[in-house]
């Protein structure tokens, strides 16, 4: 065990400086609230030009969806094995090294949760453009809609310094009418869709050349983009209510349920539109509700879009800056890091860190760079932290509270298929220098490791 490993086991046993107080409910509302944001109403036109076929479509959400639940079993293992503050962080240092543990925060500093806020806070602005009737992609509008896109970000950091009960109020609200709004859609969708036709829209399942591998690996990344959040309650293990018990719940009872709204919404948006239609409509929901219900429809799409993205915004700032805390915590990032607000009770100046990076961030990318450049570095880490299933269970006291079924089949299958996308990434020559060039910028992360390291023997 490493020296901040230790450390970490002391402070694990002496108690957090983080209070313990979302419960079981609000542990599923965060894997949903961080999971539900952007994706479901963006990446569909996205999946469906690169598999303009109805099974090949449907089935990378499925496979999607699978990896997903994969990653949910294993880290609900190591999870309850190891509850404590940082999440992914955590299990990457346990298993793999202080070096491994920080390239994860180094990676979250530099690309990860700045991206994944920039990606999320302008599918806000975009739809907040598109109820007070403007269209966000007019030229004249484009930094309009940044800039908003940055100011709902500040806005969602202030809600999170404010207090984690606070937070995690938004988080439930927001996820009851976003999963609510999503559920709403289907049964209208479903219910127009099969009496007008939309059977035929299902006819011809796989049309010539709608399915190659490398296709459907490239559509895998933004189904992984759509599904990504399912882990993102671990970062807050140190915060959770009976961790052995809760966390392992909500982490697969989240998961499954993002699923099955997520399957449900793509065959109700087939049931309206044709495939052909659906790879050219990015604002797919809106769009299926305008043809349903009229403009009355769009905007109830849209407000529900807002709402979703908005709480998704807020469950990032919930949970990722507890990275950069637990990292400070370990010595292995700046103490200031550390600390925690003397009334509030939240780690302030981490999440005021993130906030920052993230608006800086979306107003200099665009969502799809913003969300491939998210997908690509964070993959590796989840591959080390699900693998990291391997290494601790050999370990005197490792004694988790729930156990992955099928092992060692579930974490094997979830790593490997990651080495196929980051593989089929770097083939593809559409994919090849942008996936090289985000790996690059977390490699370059080793040099400032030795940094830390040195500066924390001379201490």
């Amino acid at each position: 065990m490493t020296q901040s490993s230790t450390a970490a086991s002391s402070t694990a046993a002496t108690g957090d400086t983080l209070k313990r107080s979302i419960g079981l409910w609000s542990a599923i509302a965060v894997v949903i609230g961080s999971t539900i944001g952007s994706g479901i109403f963006r990446s569909p036109a996205g999946i469906a030009d690169k598999l303009p076929g109805p099974l090949p479509m449907l089935s990378a959400w499925v496979v999607g969806g699978i990896f997903a639940i994969c990653g949910a079993l294993t880290l609900a293992e190591v999870a309850s094995a190891l509850p404590r503050t940082g999440g992914v962080y955590v299990f990457c240092r346990e298993a793999w090294g202080d070096a491994t543990g920080f390239l994860f925060g180094w990676g979250q500093l530099v690309m990860i949760r700045a991206a994944s806020l920039g990606a999320i806070s302008i599918t806000f602005a975009e739809y907040f453009f598109r109820v007070m009737g403007l269209n966000p992609q007019a030229v004249e509008h484009v930094m309009h809609v940044r800039w908003t896109a940055a100011a709902a970000i500040v806005v969602t950091s202030v809600f999170n310094i404010a207090g984690v009960r606070a937070a995690s109020a938004i988080v439930n609200f927001t996820v009851l009418a976003k999963y609510g709004g999503l559920m709403f859609i289907v049964v209208v969708a479903l219910a127009y869709g099969i009496p007008h036709g939309g059977a035929a829209n299902f006819t011809s399942a796989v049309p010539p050349g709608s399915v190659t591998s490398a296709a459907f690996g490239l559509a895998l990344v933004s189904t992984l983009w759509a599904f990504d959040g399912w882990a993102d309650l671990a970062y807050n293990a140190g915060e959770v209510k009976d961790p052995q018990r809760n966390l392992p719940r909500a982490l697969i009872g989240g998961t499954l349920l993002v699923l099955v709204i997520y399957l449900a919404a793509n065959v109700a948006y087939l049931a309206v539109m044709p495939i052909e239609e659906m790879r050219h409509s990015k604002l797919v929901a809106a769009d299926v509700a305008q043809r349903v219900l009229g403009s009355g429809g769009a905007v109830f799409v849209s407000v529900t879009v807002m709402l979703s993205t908005f709480g998704t915004l807020n469950a990032v700032l919930l949970t990722s800056p507890r990275v950069f805390f637990a990292m400070a915590e370990d010595k292995l990032f700046f103490p200031v890091f550390a600390k925690v607000h003397p009334t509030r009770g939240t780690p302030w100046i981490a999440i005021a860190l993130v906030a920052a990076l993230g608006a800086a961030f979306v107003l200099v990318g665009t969502f799809e760079s913003l969300a491939d450049a998210f997908v690509t570095a964070f993959l590796p880490f989840y591959a080390l932290a699900v693998a990291s299933i391997f290494r601790l269970r050999g370990r005197p006291g490792y004694s988790p509270s729930f156990r992955v079924p099928l092992y060692p089949f579930v974490p094997a299958l979830f790593v490997l298929s990651v080495l196929f996308l980051l593989g089929n990434a770097i083939v593809q020559p559409e994919s090849r220098m942008s996936t090289l060039g985000v790996l690059g910028v977390v490699a370059a992360g080793a040099p400032v490791y030795y940094l830390f390291l040195r500066r924390r023997v001379a201490r």
